[in-house]
């Protein structure tokens, strides 16, 4: 029996608009060195592992007369050549190049027709590297059933593991009158179906109502010659294009600091971010009142009972923070973030970093994807979204070429125009920053400052540390280059 589109998913659906698209991406850089690994090698590689993530090779069939929510069936015409695409960049395939590129694929929205997923394959890099830009629709990936496709392509080693292909063919799609009897018996046998079905006309209708309310707002502040008072720094109104930025800093300035404090490595980055913010809304000119109150969500790995004979066993919550950007000390801001997370860490079910990036099979891909569906079905009492996952610190491999970088780039939720993810993976710690293009077009500032925040932690870390102090002008230089590097 095809199943049956969850109400949280069709929440997911509802709340996607084109200048709100709700997929997660990620962009991930290789050496092919001798290898081959080319566009046809990538093909050939997905072809012999989606068949571990079967959604990937699916589509979403309505009920006729909302009956029931949607289902899932085979895509009869499904065509691997049609998600698996090939890109290049012009010469001279700088950072910046792929940056711009990337911003332009993930602003566009999957197509509801097909399976939601698409993934590219990038060439002309300098120095002979190519990347893979993967993009999932939230609702493909919840980590127990389904997990990322861009989880099953890695492996641990340079030999690749032989798994053969598999004999899929998509099997008859039901008719639409198939569809509504199927939908009626199921009603009948299993009554929490009538109540999920309930619950997806409730979240189509809300959403209807929110969409005119917005509008009405809208005209009426339009006629009375005013605008509605932003939020915060970061909100405002979603454009439906993106921008992207990214910056990879070292894994061992966060262990320096770390030890220094006697906090953790999810302290020091969300301080490092805090450090960031500030510094940058500063140099917009953002007054210090407007600073106080910046919230960002940030979702957190707990263990999860009922999940422990999956080979994932953990869940992801939920966690607000109120980020300390108004605070001037950067020693000041890390031991306020790591008293944030005390409360989380005294629970006794958080995830340690290192056990999280030991279990078998890991990709920090996937929890992105559930950190984004979290912040997606929360309340919206917050102004940005902060996902944090630990990566291996040992190379993985996609047909035995080594990933050198990856970075998650994170969707935009209605109203915020800033969200950050960040990966630690191999001695790096990789910031992905996702903005609206049109309302942050100083969006490289930020990057800069990344480094700079990390820098200056470390440097009240370290006392007197062998290398002399670095100028401001000197600085920013470094920062800048690291950020285009």
């Amino acid at each position: 029996m095809a199943q049956r589109l969850r109400a949280a998913d069709l929440a997911l659906l509802a709340e996607e608009s084109a200048s709100t698209p709700m997929h997660n991406a990620t962009l991930e850089v290789f050496d092919p060195g001798e290898s081959g690994f080319d566009y046809r090698a990538l093909v050939d590689l997905v072809d012999k592992r989606i068949a571990f993530v079967p959604r990937y090779r699916q589509v979403l069939r309505p009920v006729p007369g909302h009956l029931a929510n949607p289902v899932w069936i085979d895509d009869p015409r499904f065509d691997l050549s049609f998600h698996v695409r090939r890109s290049a960049l012009p010469q001279p395939g700088t950072r910046e190049q792929l940056r711009d590129l990337v911003g332009r694929i993930v602003s566009r929205r999957l197509d509801g027709n097909r399976p939601l997923w698409e993934m590219y394959f990038i060439e002309g890099l300098e120095g002979g590297r190519v990347a893979v830009l993967s993009k999932s629709h939230q609702i493909l990936v919840d980590g127990v059933e389904t997990v990322d496709l861009g989880q099953v392509l890695l492996d641990t080693g340079p030999d690749p593991k032989d798994l053969g292909r598999d004999d899929w063919s998509p099997t008859r799609p039901p008719s639409p009158l198939g569809l509504a009897a199927g939908a009626v018996v199921e009603s009948v046998r299993r009554p929490v179906t009538l109540l999920a079905t309930g619950r997806g006309m409730v979240t189509r209708v809300a959403h209807t109502a929110e969409q005119a309310r917005q509008r009405v707002g809208a005209v009426a502040n339009a006629l009375a010659g005013r605008r509605p008072a932003p939020e915060s720094p970061i909100s405002g109104e979603v454009s439906e294009q993106r921008r992207l930025v990214t910056v990879r800093t070292d894994f061992q300035d966060y262990r320096t600091v770390r030890q220094a404090h006697d906090t953790s490595v999810n302290d020091v980055v969300l301080a490092t971010v805090t450090g960031a913010l500030r510094n940058w809304l500063l140099a917009r000119g953002t007054s210090s009142t407007a600073m106080r109150g910046l919230r960002a969500m940030v979702p957190m790995s707990v263990i999860d009972d009922d999940l422990e004979a999956t080979s994932l066993g953990t869940q992801v919550t939920p966690h607000l923070v109120t980020l300390p950007i108004g605070e001037a000390s950067p020693l000041v801001r890390l031991h306020q973030v790591s008293y944030a997370f005390k409360a989380h860490a005294e629970t006794g079910r958080g995830v340690a970093a290192n056990r999280l990036a030991g279990i078998a099979g890991f990709a920090p891909t996937t929890f992105h994807a559930l950190g984004s569906r979290v912040a997606a079905a929360a309340p919206r009492s917050f102004h940005l979204t902060i996902t944090n996952v630990p990566g291996p610190q040992f190379p993985l491999y996609a047909a035995g070429a080594p990933m050198l970088e990856t970075y998650p780039v994170q969707p935009l939720l209605p109203g915020q125009t800033l969200a950050i993810g960040v990966t630690s993976y191999d001695g790096g710690v990789h910031y992905g920053i996702t903005g609206d293009r049109d309302a942050l077009p100083d969006l490289t500032v930020l990057g800069q400052c990344i480094t700079e925040a990390l820098e200056e932690l470390v440097d009240n870390s370290t006392g007197a540390r062998q290398r002399a102090p670095r100028g401001r002008k000197k600085r920013t230089e470094e920062s800048h280059r690291r950020t285009t590097s």
